[in-house]
C-alpha cells in the first residue's frame, strides 16, 4: 500500500498539462484495493479521493485528499491508515503545500512539502517514529524542476490533459517529487478500451509507466491505468506490478462530478 498512490500519480499522458476543467470542489472516488497474496487476488482496503476548497488569508485553494485505510477484518494481519494532502490551485492545480501521514504495520512516517516556486526548491519536513517511541526529525531544502509536482496533485494533474490528441505509442518523461526525491517516469499512451465497472460501461483511455531511476515498479506494460475518456476523466481502474507483488484498484463509486 505504500507505493499505491505513487502507482496511480505515474500513468500520465503524453501531452502538456491545461488549466484544470475536470476537477471541481466536492467530488468524491472511492475504490477498493486488492492485493494478490499466495497468488489470489483478495480484497484489503479502501481507498477514497476528496476534493473541496479551503480559504486562506490570501486565496482560496483547492484541497486534494486521499486517505487509504484496510478493512476492519484485516486489521490485525496489518493495518494501514494513511492519510495524503495536497493544497493546489483550483485553476492550475500547482501545489503549494504536500503532506503524507502515514501508518502502516506499525510503521510511522509524517513528509510535509512546501513548494518555493520562484526559487524551484522544496522546504521538506520529515518525522519518524523509532523502535522505542520516540520520534526522529529532519528538515531540509533542496532544488526541484520547475514542473515537479508531489504526489496528489499529479494524480488530478493527469485528468486535465488532452489525451484525444495522443496515438498510441506516444511517450514522454515526466517528474514526481516523493520522499525527498525526484522521479523520472517513462509513460505510454497505448489505446482506448471499454470496459464493466461498478459505475457503469465506461470508454477509457489505457495508460502503461516505467520508471527509469527506481525499482518501484515492475513489467512492461504490466502498471496500467484506466482513465474514463468523457470530460471527468475518472481513474476507474489500475492494475500494478511492484517488487513484493501485485495488484489492482477498483472503483467503487463517484459523486460530486464536475461535467
Amino acid at each position: 500500500m505504500r507505493y499505491l498512490l505513487l502507482i496511480i500519480s505515474l500513468l500520465i499522458s503524453t501531452i502538456t498539462s491545461a488549466q484544470n476543467t475536470s476537477i471541481g470542489a466536492n467530488e468524491k472516488l472511492t475504490f477498493s484495493a486488492s492485493y494478490n497474496m499466495s497468488g489470489l487476488l483478495t480484497e484489503l482496503a479502501q481507498v477514497t479521493l476528496e476534493t473541496s476548497e479551503v480559504n486562506t488569508s490570501k486565496s482560496t485553494l483547492l484541497r486534494l485528499k486521499c486517505t487509504a485505510a484496510t478493512y476492519s477484518k484485516w486489521d490485525s494481519f496489518f493495518k494501514i491508515r494513511d492519510l495524503y494532502e495536497s493544497y493546489v490551485s483550483p485553476k492550475s492545480l500547482k501545489p503549494y503545500l504536500y503532506k503524507r501521514d502515514i501508518n502502516e504495520g506499525g510503521y510511522e512516517k509524517f513528509m510535509q512539502y512546501k513548494f518555493k516556486r520562484k526559487t524551484n526548491t522544496v522546504e521538506s519536513i520529515k518525522r519518524k517514529k523509532r523502535g522505542d517511541g520516540t520520534t526522529w526529525q529532519e528538515k531540509k531544502s533542496f532544488k526541484i524542476g520547475s514542473s515537479t509536482k508531489d504526489l496528489i496533485s499529479t494524480i488530478y494533474n493527469i485528468r486535465n490533459l488532452d489525451f484525444h490528441k495522443s496515438s498510441p505509442g506516444d511517450n514522454q518523461v515526466f517528474t514526481i517529487v516523493f520522499d525527498n526525491e525526484e522521479f523520472s517516469i517513462n509513460v505510454k499512451y497505448l489505446n482506448k478500451e471499454t470496459i464493466n465497472t461498478n459505475i457503469g460501461e465506461k470508454e477509457c483511455y489505457k495508460l502503461a509507466i516505467s520508471v527509469t531511476n527506481s525499482n518501484v515498479l515492475k513489467g512492461n506494460n504490466g502498471n496500467l491505468l484506466w482513465l474514463t475518456s468523457d470530460a471527468n476523466k475518472i481513474p476507474v481502474y489500475a492494475k500494478f506490478k511492484i517488487a513484493v507483488g501485485s495488484g489492482e484498484l477498483k472503483i467503487k463509486s463517484a459523486t460530486g462530478l464536475k461535467n
